[in-house]
């Protein structure tokens, strides 16, 4: 009897991701369509230096009534100098009462940090804030 045998060789190359600010746009126009976000309304709360990039405080503030009218539907948090360009997505509504939100990141390296925040009338702002980062959380 006679066989054959095969074998398949996979080879599994590291993937160099590195979000750039060309694949920022990308991911938040995935995330929020076509519309041109205008500035204003979202500030972006991030200290000028980290001399650690591995736990990065990041507050965001949106300025909204958040009325059942007027309030804030989402908010994205994108980095640039990161291996992807998406962070966090966080929904809220009126019953939150108050858009705010305070998270800790990891920084590669000096890079722009950005945040979106979708409105329930559908206009959409952004903000963004350097930070430059003195000893890299991802490995750097």
């Amino acid at each position: 009897m006679t066989g054959s045998a095969s074998a398949l060789f996979l080879t599994i190359a590291p993937l160099s991701a590195q979000a750039t600010p060309e694949s920022v746009l990308g991911a938040i126009e995935k995330v929020i369509g076509a519309k041109a976000p205008k500035e204003g309304r979202v500030k972006v709360i991030l200290a000028e230096i980290a001399e650690n990039g591995g736990t990065v405080p990041l507050k965001v503030s949106v300025d909204s009534p958040m009325t059942p009218e007027d309030h804030v539907q989402a908010v994205h948090v994108f980095t640039d100098g990161n291996p992807f360009p998406e962070v966090a997505s966080y929904y809220m509504g009126p019953h939150n009462g108050k858009a705010y939100l305070s998270i800790r990141l990891r920084l590669l390296k000096t890079q722009n940090v950005i945040a979106v925040a979708e409105m329930s009338n559908g206009e959409t702002f952004i903000s963004r804030k350097n930070i430059k980062v003195t000893i890299g959380g991802c490995g750097g």
